[in-house]
Formats: structure tokens, sequence, C-alpha cells
């Protein structure tokens, strides 16, 4: 038996260069347009038998606007950035050149006195192997770009060093097939 997780980046809440670490800032006009322009695609993951988000405020916003009235998770929050919530990575860069170095570098480091980057992935990876499993079920799951790259680092097994070259766009998705333990990427060709 298997399950189908399809993941889908919640929709932007700023610009790439305005992007905070851990933010939890609602949807903008730009992301609410990125919705409307890509829901022809997306909605039909409503039809899911389970419907999960992030509980940031654009996952849920995002996952309310396909229609999805998905069920906040806190195992799929972001990462817990600690001191460096709130902050651009180019101003943590300037506070703190040589806390960020360390903390690209280490997966169990957290200089911010936040989440190890490999804690985690594995809290992620977790959520991924608790999901229930039936023939056929699927489920879908609005998160933050951040969870996205995390569950497939986990997925597929790769060092967690492969988390920093996972560029995740937001409302993309990508579907995870398989059982815990035993995960396998899914990618579709376009209709």
């Amino acid at each position: 038996m298997s399950v189908r997780i399809t993941l889908v980046a919640a929709a932007r809440s700023s610009s790439l260069l305005t992007e905070r670490f851990d933010d939890d800032r609602p949807l903008d006009q730009a992301g609410w347009h990125e919705v409307q322009l890509n829901a022809y695609r997306l909605v039909p993951l409503s039809y899911a038998e389970l419907r999960y988000c992030s509980p940031t405020a654009r996952s849920r916003a995002t996952g309310e606007a396909l229609g999805f009235a998905p069920l906040a998770q806190p195992a799929l929050r972001d990462c817990d950035m600690g001191r460096w919530r709130g902050l651009t990575f180019a101003e943590v860069t300037a506070r703190e050149p040589a806390a960020v170095d360390a903390w690209l570098a280490d997966p169990r480091s957290a200089p911010h006195g936040g989440e190890p980057l490999l804690a985690f992935i594995s809290r992620i990876g977790g959520w991924l192997d608790t999901r229930p499993v039936g023939d056929g079920d699927s489920i879908v799951a609005v998160a933050e770009p951040a969870v996205v790259r995390a569950a497939l680092v986990y997925a597929l097994k790769a060092p967690p060093s492969s988390y920093w070259n996972v560029d995740v766009r937001p409302l993309s998705t990508v579907a995870l097939t398989g059982q815990a333990g035993r995960w396998s990427l899914c990618l579709e060709t376009a209709a």
C-alpha cells in the first residue's frame, strides 16, 4: 500500500529579495494574482482525500483560495530561525557573517538559536512518514518553500547539504509516492 502526497508551495507574500526568515506575512497582491493565474491547474488537487497546510498565513490563504479547505499541521511549520526570524538573508549576513557561514556549512548548527537544518528536515520527514496509507490514497499539502525543500531532501535520502540546491518557486508542485521511509519522486507530463 502506498500514498501519494502532492506538495504545493505557498504563493508569495513578498518579492524574493525581501523574503524574511520564518516569515508569517499574508499573501501580497502579486501572490493573490499568481493564485488566480494558476488555479486552473491546482484546483483539481482539492479532490485529495486529505488536505493540509502549514500554519502560516500565506499557506492557509493559498489553500483556501484554491478550495482545499486545508487543516493546518503544526509539524509543517517553517524552520525555527531563532533570533534571525523576520530578517532578510542580506541583513543577517551583514550582522553575523561568520554565523551564516557556519549555518550554511554544518546542518547540525543553529547559530541563530533556533532549529538546526538537520532537525528541520527530520521533522518534515517525520510528518511524511506518519501520513495514513491506503491503496490509492491521495494527500495535498500547501507549505512554505523551505518545507517542500526539506521534504524532497528527506524523501530522496539526499545529503542535507543538497537542501541549498533545491529551488522551489511559489505555487510549484511536487508529488511523492510511497510509505514511511520509502518515498519516490513522481514527475508528471503536462496535460
